[in-house]
């Protein structure tokens, strides 16, 4: 027959969570809302704890500044401005290459080219060519003429004003500079120099005044085919008649 335990022997049985909220001065809280404060402890713990385990293990948390932050902290070096990026100069410029040269002619330089380069795809100097006229060692700008007098021109001061221009130290005599292109006197090469003369209206104007006689004055000229008045007025202050 079973024996009844003493009481003494009676398992302690725990407490419930109704009278550990009495005790607690929360009897009258609840349950739900108890046990939803319980839940948001304990997500908390666990955040708390994976926060300190990263740090633990050396992970850190990069910092990104702000649109307006990272502004303020641009480096010394930065080039842009307020008004926008600088404007880069042309590579490239454009030569007119005229008098005592092989190839006259429009021709394209980098940027930075000099007078001596401009000669150089031109073809070089014919034989007569008076390089002393001309600087050489000149940066050259973007549309400009670079002309090669002929010794001759520089002997007889008829040097064109083109020869002078920009730096140009001219003939030792100093006398070219002003003086233009006798249409009388001038050769093919020198009257090629002038705006809207190529090879073939250089050889119409020598061919003109041989069968008609010299030029009586700068407006003569038109008499040659295929000089208008209009060309006439590109080249009028250029011209001269001795």
């Amino acid at each position: 027959m079973f024996e009844q335990p003493h009481g003494d022997s009676e398992v302690t049985r725990p407490p419930s969570l109704g009278s550990l909220l009495n005790r607690a001065g929360l009897g009258g809280v609840p349950r739900g809302a108890v046990a939803g404060c319980v839940v948001l402890v304990v997500v908390a713990l666990g955040f708390v704890g994976w926060r300190l385990g990263g740090a633990a293990a050396g992970g850190e948390f990069a910092y990104e500044p702000s649109g307006e932050e990272a502004g303020e902290e641009a480096s010394p070096g930065s080039t842009a401005t307020e008004s926008g990026p600088a404007v880069s100069e042309p590579s490239v410029l454009w030569v007119h290459v005229a008098g005592a040269v092989r190839t006259p002619g429009l021709y394209e330089l980098p940027s930075g080219s000099r007078v001596g380069d401009a000669v150089t795809v031109a073809g070089g100097t014919l034989e007569g060519a008076s390089l002393n006229a001309v600087n050489l060692a000149r940066l050259l700008d973007d549309g400009e003429q670079v002309y090669v007098p002929s010794e001759a021109e520089v002997e007889a001061g008829g040097v064109p004003p083109a020869a002078q221009s920009q730096g140009d130290t001219g003939s030792s005599q100093g006398s070219g500079s002003a003086a233009g292109v006798d249409i009388n006197t001038a050769g093919a090469t020198e009257l090629e120099a002038l705006p809207g003369v190529g090879p073939a209206t250089a050889t119409k104007i020598i061919a003109d005044r041989e069968a008609n006689g010299p030029f009586a004055s700068p407006e003569d000229i038109m008499r040659v085919p295929g000089i208008g008045e209009k060309k006439f007025e590109s080249m009028r202050e250029l011209i001269v008649v001795k």
